[in-house]
């Protein structure tokens, strides 16, 4: 099983969120954000993958919360036959700057501002709804975070 150690921000603009699609066969919308560089402090990721992800500027807010899970290679993305231990930082933020646009050529391949009340009806993975109960507190049922 190898580690991997990724940052994601929330961005929540009245009754919409920002989301970018994984550029997969089983395309499914998550939170701009992804894995950390080397030497790279986890909000410094949470803001680069944000703009390179959405074109937006980003301010982060504040910790929401760190979230661990395992998912099998055969699962992944991009499958594989080891196993990898997610461990993803979730930093709440708002807007500054920036165009939305889609990401190039990297793991995404949209972005778009979804209506909260049309979330139960898209494709998403399930960070988005970890970090929608992070959003609403520790008190959230389901939710094993460590949360600020």
């Amino acid at each position: 099983m190898y580690v991997r150690v990724a940052a994601y921000a929330v961005v929540v603009d009245s009754d919409r969120i920002l989301l970018s699609r994984i550029r997969e066969a089983r395309a499914r919308w998550t939170l701009p954000g992804g894995g950390i560089d080397p030497g790279e402090h986890p909000a410094d990721a949470a803001v680069r993958e944000v703009r390179e992800e959405t074109g937006h500027d980003v301010e982060l807010d504040g910790l929401l919360g760190i979230d661990s899970i395992v998912i099998a290679g055969p699962d992944l993305d991009e499958p594989a036959d080891e196993d990898m231990h997610g461990i993803r930082i979730v930093y709440r933020a708002h807007v500054v700057g920036g165009t939305l646009q889609d990401e190039a050529e990297g793991s995404t391949d949209a972005a778009a501002w979804i209506d909260l009340v049309d979330l139960p009806s898209l494709a998403t993975v399930e960070l988005v709804d970890v970090a929608l109960a992070m959003l609403a507190g520790p008190e959230s049922a389901g939710v094993q975070a460590w949360t600020s």
